[in-house]
């Protein structure tokens, strides 16, 4: 399982570390692409597979469904883990992701986030300013 809130530094290459205990989770593969909210998913191979199924399973004719497709297959890319731990993340992924130098990368149970250190800052200050009115809409899912 994937926790926590980790800062990384991204070197002029593109490399960043993961956490250790992700490395061993991510060592059977690991894939890298655009994610929502201007952030990078990183998803094991076996997390990947179910996302293909389910998305795999989208109506062809819904925009929204063509849209989601395209968003995360179009910057889809294997990486891998090298001898320091570190993974490359390309160019189009960085830029996407308004990523410098400073990295976050968030653990979700089933998948890594990467932001931005900036990013991330706006984004979190300001769901913790409304974490009471998000966690009161997420009554009726008996949380």
């Amino acid at each position: 399982m994937f926790l926590g809130e980790h800062r990384y530094t991204v070197d002029p290459k593109g490399r960043m570390a993961l956490p250790p205990k992700f490395r061993s989770i991510l060592k059977g593969g690991a894939i890298i692409t655009r994610g929502l909210d201007s952030c990078l998913f990183l998803f094991g191979a076996l997390e990947w597979s179910v996302l293909v199924e389910k998305i795999k399973a989208l109506p062809l004719t819904q925009s929204d469904s063509r849209a989601f497709t395209r968003l995360m297959f179009s910057g889809a890319m294997d990486v891998d883990i090298d001898k320091q731990g570190r993974i490359l993340i390309p160019d189009y992924l960085r830029a996407y992701a308004g990523m410098k130098r400073g990295a976050v990368v968030i653990g979700l149970i089933s998948r890594v986030e990467v932001w931005s250190e900036e990013r991330w800052r706006t984004y979190k200050g300001r769901t913790e300013k409304n974490s009471d009115r998000i966690a009161e809409s997420l009554n009726d899912l008996g949380i």
